[in-house]
């Protein structure tokens, strides 16, 4: 029996031009504009929530996919994947 709908495509061929916002997240902190405004400057260091060392945050769509790792190669920077997400946590 032929398909009405013609020859099905598998899922991942259909959604491979479907643009993602992917983040790599470092951690977070929390500032007032004041405090923004009289902290950032050349050199300002600014401290967030995660240690040194600890995992990365992978995001798609705001949603927490992975865990990574930077790395340097050459000139560049990058990740490694450590870990993927469940999708239970956020």
């Amino acid at each position: 029996m032929s398909d009405p709908d013609g020859p099905q495509r598998p899922i991942e061929s259909l959604l491979h031009d479907v643009p993602l916002v992917l983040t790599i997240e470092l951690g977070r902190t929390t500032l007032t504009l004041a405090e923004l405004a009289a902290r950032l400057g050349p050199g300002s260091v600014i401290a967030l929530d995660k240690p040194t060392g600890a995992p990365l945050d992978v995001r798609v769509n705001t949603r927490l996919v992975a865990r990574a790792e930077a790395i340097a190669i050459g000139e560049r920077c990058g990740i490694r994947i450590l870990e993927i997400v469940d999708g239970k946590e956020t």
